[in-house]
């Protein structure tokens, strides 16, 4: 047995996008940190879809960038095409989504790890976790070499036990290419832990000079693209277009036949797939009436052959992809690159943790990814730089930052997981967030840079930038409100021409701009002084006028909430002497051991009368 020369603050197990959020965050708070990694080169990979964002996804994105996480910066600095999503709807469910070049995301994340101060790489494959007296103190490599350090964050993604199937054929894979990591799990459960098992899958990948894009619909990125970061002062690679093609009646065909060679229907596949995003076969056998299903053909790269048919993830026989996917328009003569696939792997039950991302089981050991039973580039950055932050505020003897529901889609995304626990990939939707309207993409900075400064992880000029927009913004706000309109033929006039009706009475603008058929834009035209506002800083002034109703009624619900949210539970709180409990209840109680009333109500199968039966212990107790 070997020791490592180092002792660190914070060992990240795992190099993905969780693992490069924690160990940036953990590193830059001055906490010394090991990254470990199977495969070095492999660092940030996309092992899926070639996008950032998405719905709800985006609003995870600006927030971990409010909070002075990387995601973001990197995302803009290798976006080839960025859209914003549902822009025909309201501003609380608007999304901004960036096509990515992987090559260029993979190595200029490990770019910004390499120069990171206090931040050391290493390549192994951890197979146990160290741990005393239920306490972390290190892991253990496969090759038998302890490292050692205050704090562990684990950050898998799917190389527990990974097992790659493609048809009837199966195999030992955390993706497909890298081995996958097996002791890992028997250490864990060795633990105490109980583990899961979980499915997701990707899709073929084709040749882009055998694809016929003659006739296909073109799908263009924003003619004034918007980056994700408050930081990016532009975009600087070319941007690429997207193609759309359909599945048809012959394509389902091809599939149902080789649906007896399909793992999925075989039941050779255990693990729990994802309802939002079904593979194709799964499409076409739940809904047998479609005619067709949308596919998207988006560009891996602007250096690489490789197209990503978004639409069409299978685990089907190689012999059945190529004639499903040469069934489809355009793609007649394509030729497969990488072959689709399923992947089962381990995760562990995320009750089992405290809203820090701490483990309950042992302290000082931190999950955050795909190993707490999520899906998706996005939520796994957001969990990953909020373990990596935690893990080294503990190291300095510092309180966990636990960001709530009504902060922001990270509290929903963390309160989800550790509240509720999750039996199938775990995916954000904007209609997990029942305080949406103050949560949009847009104010994301607004709501949570502030925190960011008080961490630590926000820069100096990038604080300068925001305290300039704040600022910005209040100033408007009351120059809109000190523009007064009186009644006049002229004022009608102008109302008439931008469709809205005269005024009776002395109004400020901002009375004006409330109306649902006046755009800021309208305004500006004839209050001159308005158009030297940023775009950006326009939209906060129209969406927060507009909106204003609607978000003092969300504010006063999140009043309540906090009420709710204040009354604190102690972590050795003992719920079997708390009267009028059941026994399920105790044991949920003790098993999750919730930090806040609001908390423990938000537990499945937690009471309104169970819930008031801990009121009065505390009360009676003198701890409420």
């Amino acid at each position: 047995m070997s020791v490592f020369p180092k002792h660190y603050g914070v060992i990240v197990v795992g190099a993905g996008h969780a693992g490069c959020e924690a160990a940036l965050a953990a590193a830059r708070l001055g906490v010394s940190c090991c990254l470990i990694t199977i495969n070095l080169d492999c660092i940030a990979a996309m092992s899926c879809n070639p996008a950032i964002g998405g719905l709800a996804k985006g609003h995870l994105v600006r927030e971990i960038d409010a909070l002075g996480g990387e995601m973001a910066r990197v995302a803009d600095a290798t976006g080839i095409q960025f859209r914003q999503l549902n822009t025909s709807k309201g501003p609380a469910v608007r999304s901004s989504r960036a096509q990515s070049d992987m090559l260029r995301y993979r190595l200029s994340m490990r770019k910004v790890l390499e120069n990171q101060e206090g931040l050391d790489l290493y390549q192994a494959m951890v197979g146990r976790i160290l741990a005393r007296d239920r306490r972390v103190y290190g892991i253990e490599t496969t090759i038998g070499e302890e490292i050692h350090g205050d704090t562990v964050v684990v950050t898998t993604g799917t190389f527990l036990r990974g097992l790659i199937h493609i048809g009837l054929n199966r195999f030992p894979s955390g993706r497909l290419g890298d081995p996958p990591s097996n002791r890992l799990s028997r250490s864990l459960m060795d633990l105490g832990f109980r583990l899961g098992r979980l499915k997701t899958g990707t899709t073929p990948r084709l040749h882009i000079r055998s694809i016929n894009f003659d006739g296909l619909e073109v799908q263009e990125g924003d003619r004034n693209p918007r980056p994700f970061s408050h930081s990016t002062k532009g975009l600087t690679l070319p941007q690429r277009p997207c193609y759309i093609t359909y599945t048809n009646k012959k394509t389902h065909e091809i599939i149902k036949g080789g649906l007896d060679r399909s793992p999925l229907f075989t039941g050779v596949i255990e693990g729990v797939g994802a309802r939002y995003c079904p593979s194709i076969e799964d499409k076409v056998f739940r809904f047998p009436d479609r005619q067709r299903h949308q596919i998207f053909l988006e560009p891996e790269g602007l250096d690489t052959v490789e197209i990503y048919p978004n639409g069409i993830p299978t685990s089907l026989p190689i012999d059945v992809q190529w004639a499903m996917v040469r069934s489809i328009k355009g793609l007649e003569n394509a030729e497969i690159l990488r072959p689709g696939y399923a992947i089962e792997y381990d995760y562990a039950d995320p009750i089992q943790l405290k809203p820090s991302l701490e483990t309950h089981l042992i302290e000082g050991l931190f999950f955050a990814g795909q190993i707490n039973g999520t899906s998706g580039y996005e939520e796994a950055a957001a969990q990953g730089l909020m373990a990596g932050i935690n893990a080294a505020r503990m190291v300095r003897k510092e309180d966990p930052i636990v960001i709530d529901r009504s902060q922001g889609y990270i509290g929903v995304l963390i309160d989800d997981l550790v509240t509720k626990g999750t039996k199938e990939p775990y995916r954000m939707f904007t209609s997990r967030a029942e305080y949406r309207l103050l949560l949009r993409e847009d104010n994301a900075d607004l709501r949570l840079m502030p925190l960011g400064r008080n961490i630590g992880l926000v820069r100096d000029e990038d604080w300068s930038i925001f305290e300039r927009k704040r600022q910005e913004i209040s100033d408007a706000m009351e120059m809109i409100r000190q523009i007064r309109l009186h009644p006049s033929p002229d004022t009608d006039s102008w109302l008439e021409s931008i469709g809205s009706r005269p005024i009776r009475q002395q109004v400020s603008l901002e009375d004006i701009l409330r109306r649902p058929e006046v755009d800021f834009k309208a305004i500006a035209e004839r209050f001159t002084q308005l158009k030297s506002l940023s775009p950006e800083v326009a939209s906060q002034l129209e969406i927060e006028t507009k909106y204003s109703g609607y978000v003092a009624r969300q504010e006063a619900e999140v009043a309540k909430f906090r009420k709710w949210e204040s009354v604190r539970l102690p972590y050795d709180l003992d719920y079997r002497a708390i009267p009028g409990l059941s026994n399920e209840v105790k044991e949920k109680l003790a098993a999750q051991r919730p930090d806040s009333l609001g908390r423990a109500s938000r537990i499945s199968g937690i009471t309104p009368a169970a819930i008031t039966a801990i009121q009065i212990y505390l009360k009676k107790k003198g701890l409420d």
